[in-house]
């Protein structure tokens, strides 16, 4: 496993978010989820789902300039995609990023655990209501895998995924983003051989992933 850092081509903008300390109860969820220590019960699950549907009227007020930063860079940077295979973005919520993948993935779902959030989402790609510990999706079904402020279920992209796709995770306030993993710990958490390239761009971070196996061939 390896993670391959690329300069920061795209400067910080705006003022600095509010910290966010390593006892944050998303990100407590967030290293548990990922690493497999804390089991994604159904109770978790409805919790996460109540705390977004009462965000999903506001949310659209959390936008901050160059948010979308990261998103654009991973997808200009981050290598090959293959835009004419399914994409998925898991974690849509309002859809704040959906337009700007949709654009360069045409192929895009949009997959959130909120209803609430989804009814905000652009309308002119398709919505589904979906767990991400549990995606309705069939085996190896997955071109490109794009989790923007998300948390990471490593079987669950282990099993959509086919052999040759891309997993693309996002922060968008990098280390200030209440769901965040590191790019190494992505690595880490990530079942099986992965090259990654990650790097900064706006206050955000992003990594793609790919398999090892198909990137040596």
């Amino acid at each position: 496993m390896t993670v391959r850092w690329l300069p920061r081509v795209m400067p910080v903008e705006g003022e600095e978010p509010e910290p966010v300390g390593p006892d944050h109860p998303m990100r407590v969820v967030t290293r548990e989820v990922a690493s497999g220590a804390g089991r994604w019960t159904r109770q978790r699950a409805t919790e996460v789902n109540h705390l977004f549907d009462e965000l999903a009227a506001e949310w659209h007020t959390r936008d901050r300039p160059g948010r979308l930063a990261p998103v654009v860079d991973a997808l200009e940077r981050g290598g090959d995609f293959a835009t004419d295979g399914l994409a998925v973005e898991l974690g849509s919520g309002t859809g704040i990023a959906t337009g700007t993948i949709a654009a360069r993935l045409p192929r895009l779902i949009a997959v959130d655990l909120s209803m609430e959030m989804l009814r905000f989402a652009p309308e002119r790609v398709p919505r589904i209501r979906g767990d991400g510990a549990h995606l309705p999706f069939a085996d190896a079904m997955v071109a490109t895998l794009l989790l923007v402020n998300m948390l990471l279920f490593p079987a669950e992209v282990d099993r959509v995924l086919g052999t040759d796709g891309v997993l693309v995770w996002v922060s968008t306030v990098g280390s200030f983003t209440p769901i965040y993993l590191s790019p190494e710990e992505v690595d880490v958490a990530l079942l099986g051989d992965w090259e990654i390239v990650a790097s900064e761009a706006g206050q955000g971070t992003w990594c793609v992933a790919r398999r090892a196996s198909m990137r040596s061939q």
